[in-house]
């Protein structure tokens, strides 16, 4: 696949896509986080957007340059954890086109709801994120379906979209935290802030127990590492992106791991003091944040709340204290 950052005309041409269907998402300084790290900090609320998730944005411009070059396709196909396969069904919705969505086995049972509630075809199959992609690869061959990846021009286009929100609204922040999952996040980021032309330092945030991406930044080179992580499934790769992650190495200032107990905590935080509900992969920022707390001092700071979809039974655990081991109960 041939990838490139988009520039600032693409970047301004995507917002024209992305708030036709919904509007731009808000960003506080809620007090008790600011008192949590000791400096300002600035939360981005991706959790407002109609899926729930910062990845609805990436679908609409896909899916809209996709009928652009291909109207008369017959159907499309991808992977996902959940966040991504709702914003390609959201996306496909309103044009009545077929979208298969393929997910590991014992994916989160509320996400696969929302999917099959914006009329996707659910396929299970697969032990974690790399198995189901490489299979919704065979179904697209064999089907004649397109299939969607989770790293294009177009779904990087449309995720920056909330990072050119934000980085406008707050100019001064000295830096951001970003969880990664397949890469698109980050690069909107970084495609964002070259675009304006700041200086904002970005970190990635991978789980302690999904390193690949961290032992990649490390080493210079892909690197696969097993998954582990339970809370986390929106940071569950197994094989990093070579795309994403030679965005990663020019542009990205660090990585930082934070475990699942880091990452509950910070989901419990988030709802203490903001009353917002994040999912695993969306407090990861935050988890990074408190992590690095003493770093921070004096720096005007960004976190992405990046989702909200976190499965009940997991989030009731989070707020009753129950992280005493990785395991979560599903």
């Amino acid at each position: 696949m041939n990838f490139s950052l988009p520039k600032l005309a693409t970047l301004e041409s995507a917002a024209g896509i992305v708030y036709a269907s919904l509007p731009a998402t808000p960003q506080y300084a809620w007090p008790l986080l600011c008192d949590a790290l000791g400096t300002e900090v600035w939360l981005k609320h991706e959790n407002h957007t109609p899926t729930g998730a910062f990845k609805v944005r990436g679908g609409l411009v896909y899916i809209h340059e996709l009928l652009q070059r291909e109207p008369c396709i017959s159907g499309v196909i991808s992977a996902t954890r959940g966040n991504h396969g709702q914003s390609i069904a959201f996306a496909a919705r309103p044009h009545g086109l077929k979208v298969t969505i393929v997910v590991p086995v014992g994916n989160s049972l509320e996400k696969n709801a929302a999917m099959r509630a914006l009329g996707a075809d659910l396929i299970e199959y697969g032990n974690d994120f790399q198995e189901s992609r490489e299979h919704a690869i065979a179904l697209a061959q064999q089907q004649g379906w397109h299939m969607v990846p989770s790293l294009h021009t177009d779904l990087v286009r449309g995720v920056a979209t909330y990072w050119m929100e934000f980085f406008t609204a707050q100019p001064q922040l000295d830096v951001v935290y970003v969880p990664i999952g397949q890469g698109s996040g980050i690069c909107g980021a970084v495609a964002a802030r070259n675009a304006l032309g700041l200086t904002t330092k970005i970190i990635g945030v991978v789980s302690s127990h999904a390193l690949a991406y961290k032992l990649s930044f490390e080493q210079g080179r892909n690197i696969a590492s097993p998954v582990t992580t339970v809370l986390a499934d929106g940071m569950a790769c197994r094989v990093p992106d070579d795309a994403s992650l030679a965005v990663i190495f020019e542009h990205v200032s660090g990585i930082v791991a934070v475990s699942d107990e880091e990452i509950a905590a910070a989901m419990k935080l988030l709802f203490l003091a903001t009353h917002n509900v994040a999912e695993g992969a969306g407090a990861a920022a935050l988890a990074a944040a408190l992590q690095n707390k003493a770093a921070l001092a004096g720096l005007k700071v960004g976190l992405a709340l990046s989702g909200g979809n976190v499965d009940h039974d997991s989030y009731a655990q989070v707020l009753s204290g129950n992280v005493a081991t990785k395991k979560f109960q599903q």
